[in-house]
């Protein structure tokens, strides 16, 4: 099962989205984000978790499973890649 929740984050730091060091006469490849993200909204998401504490990590983790227009499933972590595309061909 694939699950990814707050207080797994946190603590993590915010990983490759520090500042790089200069490189003298290579070409630095820009950062990918998804449609509509770009690096300040990914901080403003990484700090949120990485200042919430456990108790409020656990509060939003229940919270989205009493939301009224989503279900909560466990999928084995073999049937995932499927899920995903289908969830993907949903969405496009």
């Amino acid at each position: 099962m694939f699950v990814v929740t707050a207080y797994e984050l946190a603590g993590q730091g915010t990983g490759g989205l520090s500042s790089p060091p200069e490189a003298k006469g290579k070409v630095m490849k820009q950062s990918r984000f998804p449609a509509g993200w770009d690096e300040q909204r990914v901080r403003q998401v990484l700090a949120h978790y990485e200042n919430q504490t456990a108790e409020e990590a656990v509060a939003e983790d229940e919270a989205a499973y009493e939301a009224p227009d989503q279900a909560m499933i466990e999928v084995p972590n073999d049937l995932l890649p499927a899920v995903r595309e289908l969830l993907a061909r949903r969405r496009a």
